[in-house]
């Protein structure tokens, strides 16, 4: 039970979906502060005179806590948009790619070979001999 579970951390899946959660909180919050300070005010002036609450109305004139802010449902339509649109063309675009790949390789048969010892070899010394400058 021990061993699959190493396998499963040290396959890299545990290490990706980490980072893509931190990345994501960090995109949301761009996103979110791009529609409220950029998007937001464009969508309040749309509103009319009293463009500090935004487009809506109220319920009862009397009562500001009756306001229905449309303005605020646009925006946080065009947020979801947005965040939907980045998650589905980095995210699931290219792993949707990579599982094709790994399913021809699958049927067709073809394993990756993994290099020999004498060429990683051969390989560092040209990289060496690059660096230096040495032929």
């Amino acid at each position: 039970m021990l061993k699959g579970f190493k396998e499963f951390l040290l396959r890299g899946n545990v290490v990706d979906l980490a980072v893509a959660v931190v990345i994501g909180t960090a995109f949301v919050a761009i996103v979110t502060a791009f529609t409220e300070s950029i998007i937001q005010p464009l969508i309040n002036a749309i509103g009319g005179s009293d463009a500090a609450q935004g487009l809506g109305f109220r319920v009862l004139e009397n009562n500001p806590a009756t306001f229905i802010d449309i303005g605020n449902v646009i925006n946080a339509a065009i947020n979801f948009a947005v965040i939907a649109a980045v998650v589905y063309f980095l995210i699931v675009v290219p792993v949707k790619h990579m599982q094709e790949r790994r399913e021809r390789a699958k049927q067709t048969g073809e394993e990756p070979v993994a290099p020999t010892e004498a060429e990683l070899l051969t390989e560092i010394r040209d990289l060496l001999r690059e660096r230096t400058g040495t032929s």
